[in-house]
Parts: structure tokens; C-alpha cells; sequence
């Protein structure tokens, strides 16, 4: 059983990523993007479905099986701390994916008022904490 979690886990956590990588490029692309152009509505219609289909499922079930695994491995009572701070940086950057949220709707409502550098410095948030998430998961350094 706990392979198959770990593994659904990883899947999921993969296509989590993926998303949270993408979406603020196309963002940056947007963001240069005249309102209204056909090229701003095709970027609408990627970034609505990037989100709704990949992101927001594959978040929920990196959670579920995330959880799942982490108490049926007891870590959350092994007295490890590693899991605990994994835990904080997952929850910044669900915190990240809902930034991104509000960030695609103010693209469909053609509301942005930042620009596209904003968006590539915002790129660099899921990275710093993949690093950091699994540097704790595979060293368990407390």
C-alpha cells in the first residue's frame, strides 16, 4: 500500500508542478498581450482550462494521497520534523496556486495591471520550494 501511495502522490505532484510552472508563463505572454486581441482570448481560454482541468485536480489529490501516505508511514507521529515543515511549504505554495487563481481571473476580466517581469520573478516561487520540499523529503534531515 505504501508504494502505491507514494506513487500516486508523485504522479500527482508532477502534474501539480507542471501547472504551477506553466501558468505563469503564459501569464508573461499575457500580460504583453493587447485586451481583446485573439492571441489574449486563446491565452484566456489555456489559462482557464491549465487550471480547472490539470492544476486544481492534481493539487487535491497531492494532498489526499500526500496525507494518506504521511499518516499511514506515522510521520506525523514519529517525532520527525521534517514532515512538519515539508507540510508549511506545501501549504505556501498552495498559497502560490491561489495567487494564481486570482491572477487568472483578472486576465479573463482583463483587469492585470501587472507587468510580464512580475510574472517570470513569480515563476522562480514553485521552484525555490520544490527544492526545498524535496531536499526534506529524501534527506530527512530532522
Amino acid at each position: 500500500m505504501y508504494d502505491w501511495l507514494k506513487a500516486l502522490h508523485i504522479i500527482a505532484m508532477v502534474a501539480w508542478m507542471a501547472g504551477l510552472f506553466y501558468l505563469p508563463r503564459l501569464f508573461v505572454y499575457h500580460a504583453d498581450a493587447t485586451p481583446g486581441s485573439e492571441f489574449s482570448e486563446t491565452l484566456k481560454i489555456m489559462e482557464r482550462r491549465l487550471l480547472r482541468a490539470i492544476m486544481e485536480p492534481a493539487m487535491g489529490a497531492t494532498w489526499l494521497f500526500g496525507l494518506w501516505l504521511a499518516f499511514y508511514a506515522g510521520w506525523f507521529t514519529s517525532g520527525a520534523w521534517w514532515i512538519w515543515i515539508k507540510l508549511g511549504f506545501v501549504v505556501a505554495m498552495s498559497g502560490f496556486h491561489s495567487a494564481l487563481k486570482v491572477w487568472q481571473r483578472d486576465f479573463a476580466a482583463d483587469r492585470n495591471t501587472r507587468p510580464g517581469r512580475f510574472y517570470r520573478i513569480a515563476n522562480e516561487v514553485p521552484t525555490l520550494l520544490l527544492i526545498a520540499i524535496v531536499l526534506l523529503v529524501v534527506l530527512k534531515p530532522f
